[in-house]
């Protein structure tokens, strides 16, 4: 799959204002800070460079491993020795990349974010195209175990396409058998998850959902859910977007009826917070890389 230069273009601006977010967001993030003022910073951030968010900045603390983002007039603060997830995603034109830090408040948890950043690296080293999927997954978790702790194994880096962040293929961070492997063009956000070694090393649905995205089309009786549909479509297609980006789209005193209909409709669909089986601490770290002749390419 070859990559025309316009394109790769827009992939590299993506990359560089994700990088640059990301970091500015790891020398941001504090105990005691409110979540939102961080999801916003960081939102805001990326449009100031010309880019847009490819889904609304995930801050992810201690057990709860991903898809955390604060609702409007969230109250949640930073608790004080905690693991911190941020993870952004930024789009030029549909081109995504996404990438993620985590910042530790507690050294007991140290160790867990060098191993996942460990992994990334070494994820990185062996990248190429016609590496399989199998081989993959065990390097990833001869990593993290070798170092004494556990990956997730039911999050995975994922394929990326215009406007989608999980295209179809999967890059495990445990070993399983799979006869599919990376090839050349392909674009992949790779995101080993580590946990500690006695936890159960799965996350789970939690009650909590604040990220949503557009699915199909649906017949709707509220004119008002009808508008809001519309603007969904015509600004974030089928990426990933939060309630807060939606103030003021319809009349307050219909808004929560007409997200309702979207919702009970399943014109949209929701993410559910994951948070890690047993409650034990998580740590990430991610790149988005592009395959080239012999080897990958990090973009961010």
């Amino acid at each position: 799959m070859a990559i025309s230069e316009e394109v790769l273009q827009k992939y590299q601006l993506a990359g560089k204002i994700a990088r640059e977010v990301r970091e500015e967001a790891r020398k941001t993030v504090r105990e005691g800070m409110p979540i939102i003022d961080l999801c916003e910073k960081t939102e805001s951030l990326i449009r100031e460079r010309g880019g847009k968010p490819a889904f609304p900045c995930n801050v992810s603390v201690n057990e709860i491993a991903a898809h955390y983002t604060s609702p409007p007039q969230d109250k949640r603060t930073i608790p004080e020795n905690s693991l911190v997830k941020v993870d952004i995603g930024v789009h030029v034109d549909g081109y995504i990349a996404d990438t993620a830090v985590t910042v530790c408040f507690n050294p007991e948890y140290e160790g867990l974010v060098h191993t996942a950043e460990e992994a990334l690296k070494r994820a990185v080293e062996i990248l190429r195209p016609g590496l399989s999927m199998s081989r993959f997954g065990s390097t990833i978790q001869k990593v993290i175990k070798d170092r004494g702790f556990k990956p997730i194994s039911n999050l995975t880096g994922h394929l990326v396409g215009r406007y989608v962040i999980h295209a179809g293929k999967s890059l495990p961070n445990v070993f399983h058998v799979s006869t599919s492997r990376v090839n050349v063009g392909e674009i992949y956000g790779v995101e080993p998850f580590v946990t500690v070694a006695e936890a159960v090393g799965k996350v789970e649905s939690g009650k909590e959902a604040h990220i949503f995205r557009f699915s199909k089309p649906k017949s709707l009786r509220d004119s008002y859910a009808k508008q809001l549909l519309n603007y969904v479509k015509e600004n974030f297609k089928t990426l990933p977007f939060t309630e807060r980006w939606l103030q003021g789209c319809v009349p307050p005193s219909y808004y929560k009826a007409a997200f309702s209909e979207l919702l009970s409709s399943k014109a949209l669909i929701s993410y559910p917070v994951f948070i890690e089986a047993s409650r034990k601490p998580v740590a990430q770290a991610e790149h988005t890389v592009l395959l080239v002749k012999d080897r990958c390419t990090v973009l961010t």
